[in-house]
């Protein structure tokens, strides 16, 4: 055997050997240069899109990611529906409410494990408002109607006996603006995620009602694991663009690998300054709070996501009746495979 002969044989039983994730990167993105929709981005809701923009992950896998904040999750949906973005970082439960509509998108890689959402009262209602049986008449402050947030608070009201419709829902965005909104009085509820809570808990403007940044509050209200923040997308846009979307998914598991072992001081040193809401000692502890609720695997498990489906089906009569295949909302192969070869 020729010295060439054997250096290719062997260097083909190395690049073998690094299986899939090295293969991926190695292939060129069939669309290296695509525009992604999120709503709320400072929010750390959606933490490992940050990381992967700031620790430069997406650009290691060779995409230029055009990031676009919509401020609310369902403004993002939107978009993905009609085509100005490419990809979404948003709530798992989108997948399933577009499939039983007939649209195919699905997720690829699970962000958070549990909502992180937080439902707390106005600090001079705190007498008055003791859990969500109390919240009729009530006005909720929301990232957007329709959102996560949103759904969570009508959820709530559903479970404890209110219908959905007993309270209204009013958009106050993310960041700053909540925070505004709730101290001006605007509203008188709050259904939320960090930095906004935590920075509200500190000041002393809320009483913390429902608080699914924990394992044991998510249980409490929805009893079990439930998915959270996801990247999601058109279904043909992952069979067009496979290797395009293992480099996403590639991205965004190293983030969550990042996060696994990074404290809230990493964190806050990597992220732009404003998303400290100008108190980054608070911010420390809005990560501490939430480091809990990302995702370890990427995967959704299938009694998570049975248990999303379950509150959607109680609080949605559009849903009620509904047949969704659980197996059409998710595509686990591309966070197994970043998975493997991280």
């Amino acid at each position: 055997m020729s010295f060439s002969r054997r250096t290719a044989l062997a260097a083909l039983a190395f690049t073998t050997a690094l299986g899939f994730s090295a293969h991926a990167f190695a292939q060129n993105a069939e669309k290296p240069k695509l525009t992604l929709g999120v709503g709320g981005k400072p929010l750390l809701y959606y933490l490992p899109l940050t990381v992967a923009e700031k620790k430069g992950y997406f650009k290691e896998q060779g995409l230029d990611v055009e990031i676009n904040d919509f401020g609310g999750g369902a403004k993002s949906l939107q978009a993905l529906v009609g085509g100005s973005v490419d990809v979404v970082t948003g709530a798992y439960e989108h997948t399933i409410r577009m499939q039983a509509k007939g649209q195919d998108i699905r997720a690829v890689i699970e962000l958070g494990r549990f909502p992180g959402i937080v439902i707390a009262a106005r600090k001079d209602l705190a007498g008055k408002v003791k859990s969500a049986a109390d919240f009729k008449g009530l006005k909720i402050g929301v990232t957007a109607p329709g959102s996560s947030t949103a759904l969570t608070a009508q959820y709530a009201m559903v479970k404890a006996g209110l219908k959905a419709t007993d309270a209204p829902i009013i958009g106050v965005g993310g960041g700053a603006s909540a925070v505004a909104a709730m101290k001006q009085g605007q509203v008188d509820l709050i259904s939320h995620l960090d930095p906004v809570i935590s920075k509200l808990e500190a000041d002393g403007d809320i009483t913390t009602l429902i608080d699914t940044r924990t394992e044991a509050g998510t249980k409490g209200l929805f009893g079990g694991a439930n998915p959270a923040a996801v990247l999601y997308l058109k279904a043909d846009f992952a069979e067009k663009n496979p290797v395009t979307t293992q480099k996403l998914v590639n991205a965004l598991m190293k983030s969550l690998k990042w996060l696994e072992t990074a404290k809230p001081e990493d964190v806050a040193d990597l992220v732009p300054a404003e998303y400290h809401l100008g108190d980054k000692p608070l911010y420390l502890r809005a990560v501490k709070n939430s480091l809990e609720s990302y995702s370890r695997t990427g995967i959704s498990t299938p009694d998570a996501m049975k248990s999303m489906y379950d509150s959607l089906k109680l609080l949605d009569p559009e849903l009620a009746k509904s047949d969704v295949d659980l197996n059409k909302t998710f595509i686990d192969s591309f966070a197994k495979k970043a998975g493997a070869g991280s």
